[in-house]
Order: structure tokens, then sequence, then C-alpha cells
């Protein structure tokens, strides 16, 4: 049976830099990708055990957080300011609220069978209720029944993607711990890529609460059963497959049975296009690759879009195709957007001339797999657990590694009837682990 947890706020503050932010950095450029990014706040939320010998107690903890993120903000001091519209944010040391709740359970039994919409009660802000809003971070600070605690960020995503947003908290981590060398994040994504007056795009497409989420587990073993699978299902000799990747094998059956599902409850139609959209760091993508601390929204959408008949072929086909199309996102295509070439939201498909007359249905793809998840150790020891997943958008699922690195937790958002197909989809819940965690 699953509990029902309760967390009230007790207190709320405004942390705000322990420096002011010099004059000439007042204002903070939003770049194009900056501005095409949803208006939604990304989650980050770390689970913290208690341990006497270890672990102070927690008036200690919240006055060593609030003192290392007031440093913190130093260095990424736009978060500390207020966004102003599409353009820049107003780097105004105006600072960040810093809430701090009380949950009514233990910690060990809130994470035997944790419940993915619950978990919006541990951050500070409704992810989904981002328009017209100026904050561009917020923090809480949740503390468990028995002593264990957890550390709740919101960023927002008009200024950072997922690489950016565990930067700061990794950061914020080694200025608690008191590391000497702290690495700066590299503020000039609004250089590389100018703003636009006009944007062809609205950033508030596919963003909904019209849905539920769950939390799967694919442990190490089933991992591989699907990477094996996915080879001897592609195209061509074996021999000449390129083994596929976790999170390439997962993603192929996520979505193989996302339109088993789908076509189970509509029906097949051919007037209807399926596509894959997936979430492409640009980092590595340059030549040569930008720094790992580049801060910002420096990310592509790819779109794999393969018709009905065509995407029927759920073994190797998906795969491919995927890969194919993240190819395409070379450093040409970096050097295109940066000269202002808008990116392709709308998937091209040459067998057919159709497109505009089907109806799209989309299912999304990020990846926070091998991200420094667990490094955030504030002097206290790596986290229990940790969740970040994008819980705003229709049919999205979220990948994160576990805390050991070999298996991989899969959030899926769909709506309530797509989502009970899951559930008792045989095929899927094969690979599935019973284990909570």
């Amino acid at each position: 049976m699953r509990m029902k947890v309760d967390v009230e706020v007790t207190s709320k503050e405004i942390i705000t830099p322990s420096s002011p932010t010099p004059a000439h950095l007042r204002h903070y450029q939003l770049s194009s990708l900056d501005q095409l990014a949803p208006l939604v706040y990304n989650p980050l939320v770390l689970f913290y055990e208690s341990n006497d010998k270890t672990v102070p107690n927690i008036t200690e903890i919240s006055s060593h957080l609030k003192k290392s993120l007031a440093e913190v903000l130093t260095l990424f001091y736009p978060l500390a300011g207020r966004i102003k519209h599409d353009w820049c944010v107003d780097c105004n040391d105006e600072g960040i609220p810093y809430l701090e709740a009380q949950v009514n359970c233990k910690l060990s039994d809130f994470l035997k069978n944790p419940i993915p919409d619950q978990l919006t009660k541990f951050v500070p802000f409704e992810l989904g209720d981002h328009i017209d809003k100026e904050l561009a971070l917020g923090v809480q600070l949740s503390v468990f029944d028995c002593g264990g605690f957890a550390i709740g960020q919101c960023v927002s995503h008009r200024l950072a993607d997922a690489s950016s947003y565990f930067m700061f908290s990794k950061t914020w981590a080694a200025t608690a711990r008191g590391e000497a060398n702290i690495e700066h994040p590299d503020l000039f994504s609004g250089t590389r890529f100018p703003p636009k007056d006009v944007l062809a795009y609205d950033p508030s497409f596919n963003i909904s609460k019209n849905k539920v989420t769950k939390r799967f587990l694919f442990n190490a073993t089933m991992l591989e059963a699907l990477r094996e699978k996915y080879v001897e299902g592609a195209f061509g000799s074996k021999e000449n497959q390129k083994r596929p990747s976790r999170v390439d094998a997962l993603t192929s059956f996520v979505w193989s049975r996302y339109l088993a599902n789908s076509i189970k409850i509509t029906g097949a139609d051919d007037e209807k296009l399926y596509i894959m959209i997936h979430a492409v760091n640009l980092r590595p993508r340059f030549v040569p690759p930008l720094p790992q601390n580049s801060f910002g929204n420096i990310y592509r959408v790819a779109m794999t879009g393969p018709l009905l008949r065509d995407a029927c072929n759920t073994y190797g086909r998906a795969m491919e195709e995927v890969r194919a199309e993240i190819k395409k996102i070379d450093d040409e295509c970096v050097k295109g957007l940066q000269q202002g070439a808008e990116q392709s939201w709308i998937p091209v498909n040459e067998n057919t001339g159709r497109l505009t007359e089907l109806e799209l249905v989309s299912l999304g793809f990020t990846s926070y797999c091998r991200f420094p998840a667990y490094d955030n150790d504030f002097g206290w020891g790596r986290p229990a657990w940790v969740f970040s997943a994008p819980l705003t958008f229709k049919n999205l699922t979220a990948f994160m590694d576990t805390k050991e690195g070999d298996g991989i937790e899969a959030y899926i958002g769909l709506e309530e009837q797509l989502m009970a197909e899951f559930e008792t989809d045989a095929e899927f819940l094969a690979y599935v682990s019973p284990s909570a965690r």
C-alpha cells in the first residue's frame, strides 16, 4: 500500500549572493536557445539519510546550506536575478526563495516506493507554473521525522538545461564541502547563440498537467537483455551491427510499447504520424567541443518521424532512425544555429507529401544518465536517492541512473488511459524489475 506523504512548509526566506554582482555584469543576455526553452522549472531533489555520527542537527544543516548557497550564487549570479521577458536577466542580486518544510514520515518508509507525482511536494515551485514568472531558482529543505532530509531545487528552464542545473548543484555541494578549487561556470551562451527578435516557435508547446507519471526500474540484467534483443532485431548482419547503448535499447523498447499500446486504444490510423523527440546535448558536438561548464540551454531537439506502417517494425528500426537523426547534429549544424538557422520542429519524411494533413502524436525522451547526480556531497556523504524528472510535459520519458550506476530508472508521463495499458502490458513488464529501488 502506498503511503500519503504530507509536506508542510514551516518557513521561507530570501538568500542573496554573499558578494554583490559587478555593475558590468548587471544584464545577462539570454541566447536564442534559451528563448526556445520551455517555460517550466526543472526539479532536482536529493535525499540524505540521517547518521548521528556524521550528520549534524537540522539547524546546523540549514545554516550550512544557506551560507554555501549565498557563496555559490556569486558565481551563478544570473540565478539570483530576475528574468525579464525573452531577452535578459536583470542580475540585481534580489536573491532566491529558500523554504524549510516538515515531512510526516520517515525517509526509509518513503523510499520504499516513491511516487513521482508526490515528489513535487519537495520543491519550492509548481513545476508547470512558470509563465510570466521572474524567479530563476528556488530551494527547499524538507526534514523527515527520522532526521533524514531532502534538498529540493527548481531551476528555470529558461536559463538552464539539464547539464547546467546538475553543474550548479555539484558546484554548490563542492562549495559547501569547502573545496579549494571551484570551477566557475562559462556564462557566454548569449554570445555563442545571439537572441532573436521574433520566435517562430511557441515554447509552451506540449506542456500539460493532464497526465500521470510512473517510475519503472530496469536493472542491469534486463538492460543487457534489451541490448542483445535490439542487436538481433536490427537490419543487416549481427556481426556488422553496433551494439546499442543501454539508453538506445531502452528508448527503442519504450517506444515500441508506446506505439503498440497507442494502436490498441485508437486502432491503426494512416492519418497519424508517430514521432520521437530527443534532447541532444550540443557541447560535445562543437569542434573543438565546448567545455562542460558551459551554462545555458545548449541543446537541440532531434525528431524521428516514421509513418505508422513503417514504425510497426519495432526491433532495430526505431533505434537506427534515432541514431541517424542525432548524427545529423554535427559541427555544421551547430554553426548554422549560431548563425540564426531555425530549428526544425516538424519532422520531414520523404515518403509523403501530406505531413501537414497528418495528426502528429509524439513521445519525448531525455536522458540524465551519466550526469553527476550522486556526486552531490554537501559534507554529509552521497545522497541515498536522487530524483530529477521533468513532470510537466505530455508524453515524456526521462531516464536516470540508479545509485549503483548499472540500472536505469525510467519516468514515463502519459495520459491515464495509455498509462493503464502500460501497467498491464506483459511484454513491457517482463523487463521491469519488481524491486522498488
